[in-house]
């Protein structure tokens, strides 16, 4: 099936791969994404590893109702846990997109 060229050949692209998903990963925590709700009224600021880093909120929202209020700063989380969670996979889909023999849509856990 493979003799040993093929299977050394392969075993360096693999670890070359393993390489790149690290340092992707790395980079993942430098990558800011931002999330807001109510018009902007909320906003979130994270890193694509889900550390969030910033929450604003607009001044006039502290008088509001406060049920009101907590929807909006989960709204804020929500977009900005997508928007990051689609940073992760483009960013990661442009690593194992020539990776063979992967189903399509693969998470890896990280």
């Amino acid at each position: 099936m493979f003799n040993k060229g093929q299977l050394a050949g392969l075993m360096k692209k693999a670890q070359a791969m393993q390489d790149d998903l690290k340092r992707a990963q790395d980079e993942l925590g430098n990558i800011e994404v931002s999330g807001e709700s109510g018009a902007g009224l909320v906003k979130v600021l994270m890193t694509c590893k889900h550390d969030v880093k910033r929450v604003t909120i607009d001044p006039s929202l502290l008088a509001e109702d406060k049920d009101m209020l907590e929807d909006l700063v989960a709204a804020a989380f929500n977009a900005a846990v997508r928007k990051a969670e689609e940073t992760s996979s483009e960013k990661m889909g442009k690593i194992t997109a020539g990776m063979p023999g992967l189903p399509g849509g693969m998470k890896f856990p990280f």
